[in-house]
């Protein structure tokens, strides 16, 4: 058996963790990992407290119709992303990696063209993160550098949706 490489390594695990989302819509996983530890990870789900869509029963987004990547405002998730860094002390996130995996619910494949929404980026650059990688299938993924947000700055240009 071959020995699995250190990226997918931890976008396994990014896969797995997304298994505790409760979206109805994308389940999202999200690992933080700084000189090879493990610092934090996270989901989507709501609030402490709150019920989730999967308790509901239904999607605000979805029942309104609001396409991929808009009106964030509207759903009662936290996205894993930002679960992830509210679960991290920012010394140890300065100069990580974090892992993101995204599947749909309906069919089960991989989030095509996975991104982090707007919020989430502007999250990950005051925590200090260096780089982001997406997993686009099993075994392939992209290596986004974090400074290349901050120098392609998308609210300034109108470019807020996928």
């Amino acid at each position: 058996m071959e020995r699995r490489d250190k990226i997918n390594y931890y976008l396994d695990i990014a896969e797995a963790v997304l298994k505790r989302g409760t979206c109805l819509r994308r389940l999202y996983g999200a690992v933080i990992v700084n000189n090879d530890e493990i610092i934090s990870t996270g989901y989507v789900g709501a609030p402490r407290g709150r019920k989730n869509c999967s308790d509901l029963g239904f999607c605000t987004r979805t029942k309104l119709g609001v396409p991929r990547g808009q009106r964030y405002e509207l759903c009662r998730s936290v996205h894993a992303e930002m679960n992830a860094i509210i679960s991290a002390p920012r010394e140890k996130m300065l100069g990580a990696t974090l892992y993101l995996v995204g599947i749909e619910v309906m069919d089960g494949g991989y989030v095509k063209n996975a991104d982090c929404c707007s919020m989430c980026k502007k999250n990950v650059i005051n925590a200090g993160i260096e780089r982001v990688i997406i997993r686009d299938s099993a075994d392939e993924y992209r290596v986004v550098n974090v400074c290349d947000w901050v120098d392609n700055d998308e609210s300034l240009e109108g470019k807020l949706g996928y």
